[in-house]
């Protein structure tokens, strides 16, 4: 055996000792990402709104080529906008639907605009999970408006559901306002 020199040996456990920290940190980090994992919540799959004998099937959409949120395909679904929270996550979950539809058929959300403060809404996530909210306000707004407030929030678990409003332009393909209604979780 050869005796390894004192300063060597402290520095071989000093070495050591940072090895270990950093698997050990790495090991923490794994974890909590699997606990914040487990508190996602699931993806939504329908939204229920009693009062308007509402019950859609959600899709997930994203930001459309103008950058823009896109919509629902038809005019009984409603989108979920992805790149924001899901609903029942801290943030402001978006859900859009269509109203006054091609034709006249109906669509999701023609009577949304009669949602009143206090109303229930809930959202049922692929692990059966099922989340309510409760209207809060509702807000028109023009179509092409700055409102920020509508996908993001300070703090809460808020869903915001979007529709068409006001007048139809023929020329834009689109109605001149939006309609908002806001709600904040309850369980």
């Amino acid at each position: 055996f050869k005796l390894v020199s004192q300063r060597k040996l402290v520095l071989i456990i000093a070495i050591a000792l940072v090895i270990c920290v950093f698997f050990w940190a790495r090991l923490e980090d794994l974890s909590q990402g699997e606990a914040m994992q487990k508190e996602k919540s699931g993806l939504p799959m329908r939204l229920k709104i009693p009062t308007l004998q509402v019950d859609a099937a959600i899709e997930e959409v994203g930001i459309t080529r103008e950058g823009a949120m896109d919509v629902p395909k038809g005019p009984n679904g409603v989108a979920w906008y992805s790149p924001g929270a899901r609903p029942g996550e801290v943030g402001s979950a978006v859900l859009a639907g269509h109203t006054n539809w091609r034709n006249g058929e109906n669509a999701v959300f023609d009577n949304l605009h009669k949602l009143k403060k206090g109303d229930e809404i809930s959202v049922e996530d692929e692990r059966g999970n099922t989340m309510i909210f409760v209207v809060r306000e509702s807000r028109i707004y023009e179509s092409f408006a700055y409102a920020p407030e509508v996908f993001t929030s300070s703090g809460g678990k808020h869903l915001n559901l979007i529709t068409c409003s006001g007048t139809w332009d023929a020329l834009k393909k689109t109605s001149n306002e939006r309609l908002v209604v806001f709600a904040d979780i309850v369980n």
